[in-house]
């Protein structure tokens, strides 16, 4: 719980600080907020299952973030950035949805 609260902070502090994006990562950005997103998703509809583990999410969250960004990092190196990215944006879209969905029977379920 520690974990989704901390994220939660982070995203508050982030709304209203508004941190400069430094250059280099900002063709990143967007797949680490997708990446984030998904473990965060994945994270509620694992609380909602009663199977929530802190270790798991904090795992779950940086090997999302960081596999996104080196596939996008590989894809930009061959030459094949754009599409690598559309690729990434496309399975963790389809991963949030997927968890939207679950997370949305398990509360009309009651």
């Amino acid at each position: 719980m520690a974990a989704v609260l901390g994220l939660i902070a982070g995203v508050v502090f982030g709304i209203f600080l508004q941190p400069d994006i430094p250059i280099v990562v900002q063709p990143y950005l967007p797949i680490m907020v997708v990446a984030a997103l998904d473990a965060l998703l994945g994270a509620a509809r694992s609380f909602f299952e009663r199977s929530f583990s802190d270790k798991v999410f904090v795992i779950s969250f940086l090997s999302n973030v960081i596999t996104a960004t080196l596939l996008v990092l590989l894809g930009n190196q061959l030459g094949v950035g754009s599409q690598l990215s559309t690729a990434v944006i496309v399975v963790l879209g389809i991963r949030i949805f997927s968890n939207v969905s679950a997370i949305r029977r398990f509360i009309f379920k009651g």
